[in-house]
């Protein structure tokens, strides 16, 4: 962990967690987290340090495989399965679909709550679940629930949570000074994000269906 930068505010995080392997109520360490995942030869990187593996990750978030996040006892993971990106949230009711256009916006949205957000760094073992998910990519619903964010109506974009996240993103990365420039970025998100393939009933049943099998063996390997 100090690799990734030992001034950094994840690192900090990092020293206040226990020490020990798992407390009462079965919550585990970054330690064991950490020792975990050296096993299959991948290692964590804080998001926002000063590591070459960080700033790429800022730069281009959908070019990583998977992220670790942990606020307080809470853990979850967003990961790349096949050529998709999924919220692994186990808060949620099912995993949740990510367009990489939304992902850095996530992420931002993700630091902005408190999270301490972490790189999986390597490469991940590949599962059949991937190859399903290439094979049959799950299709974006057209109700608002699909989305990130979980918009009351299509006017999502003048949300002031919803700028505010994606311009910390913009900030994060470097790439945007110029606020007429945060305008369009912000809408061209939003009008990509919200672009979603009409589908029947049925066809939403198999999605999911699909969806929930590919995640179950990922989560075997």
């Amino acid at each position: 962990m100090a690799e990734g930068g030992m001034d950094t505010e994840d690192y900090r995080q990092f020293l206040q967690q226990p020490s020990t392997n798992m407390d009462d109520s079965g919550y585990f360490s970054v330690q064991v987290i950490t020792s975990a995942l050296q096993v299959w030869g991948l290692e964590l990187v804080p998001y926002c340090s000063t590591d070459e593996r960080a700033k790429a990750a800022l730069e281009n978030p959908a070019q990583m495989q998977a992220f670790i996040c942990n606020y307080k006892d809470h853990w979850c993971t967003i990961r790349k399965i096949g050529n998709q990106w999924f919220n692994l949230n186990s808060l949620l009711a099912k995993p949740q679909l990510i367009s990489n256009t939304y992902l850095a916006l996530f992420l931002a949205q993700l630091r902005n709550e408190g999270y301490s957000i972490f790189i999986v760094s390597g490469e991940l073992p590949e599962c059949a679940a991937d190859d399903i998910l290439r094979n049959n990519p799950v299709k974006s619903c057209s109700s608002p629930r699909s989305h990130v964010f979980q918009t009351q109506s299509s006017s999502s974009e003048t949300d002031p949570d919803v700028q505010a996240a994606l311009r910390l993103s913009l900030q994060d990365s470097g790439q945007y000074d110029s606020p007429d420039v945060e305008e369009i970025a912000l809408q061209e998100a939003l009008r990509m994000s919200m672009q979603a393939s009409s589908s029947s009933p049925e066809e939403d049943d198999d999605e999911d269906s699909l969806l929930k099998k590919a995640i179950t063996m990922s989560l075997q390997c």
